[in-house]
């Protein structure tokens, strides 16, 4: 038999993207913790944290806005299930994180969905999460945007929008509602 034969199949690695934007980061050399463009490789059973101190958290941004831990992520997988999901846990309580204009509190947590945008503060994040086969190991793979996420992506604003277009020139008057017919506008 060749070494070719004996050698092990190599399992594919879920892989999260984390595409990252703050309106400050040229100037305040937040992410300068972050290594950009490169995979990094770590045990599925780790809770990743994320925040301000860097004894406690795997990735921390350089501004006295955030929490000292801001959120974690953490690898699991569904009941009878293959595939590998993240979890994710606001861990400020300070501040709220929105997941999807879904808000969470202080230790809510949630599933993440497959592609989303989690943001705080300034802060945006568009995470999208690659299947992989490998129950050991995840990747997690960041890029810098240098144009809001929100804008770019066309996610719903946090405030909703009213049908005249504007949120604050509609009028107030009347705010009970009115029962119109299919052909009426």
């Amino acid at each position: 038999m060749s070494s070719f034969e004996d050698a092990d199949t190599e399992e594919t690695v879920t892989c999260l993207q984390m595409t990252v934007y703050h309106p400050g980061h040229q100037q305040n050399g937040i992410f300068q913790s972050i290594s950009f463009f490169n995979r990094e490789k770590l045990s599925s059973s780790e809770v990743v944290k994320f925040g301000r101190n860097s004894n406690t958290c795997h990735y921390t941004f350089r501004d006295k806005q955030v929490s000292r831990v801001q959120f974690s992520l953490q690898l699991f997988k569904k009941f009878d299930s293959s595939v590998l999901s993240f979890e994710i846990k606001n861990m400020s309580k300070k501040t709220n994180l929105i997941v999807e204009n879904k808000e969470l509190g202080y230790l809510n947590k949630m599933d993440l969905p497959h592609k989303c945008l989690v943001r705080f503060g300034d802060y945006q994040f568009l995470m999208e999460k690659e299947d992989g086969e490998s129950l050991e190991f995840f990747e997690i793979q960041f890029s810098l945007s240098t144009r809001p996420l929100l804008q770019e992506n066309n996610w719903l604003p946090q405030k909703p929008i009213r049908e005249c277009g504007s949120y604050s020139s509609c009028s107030t008057q009347n705010n009970s509602p009115v029962e119109m017919g299919e052909n009426e506008w």
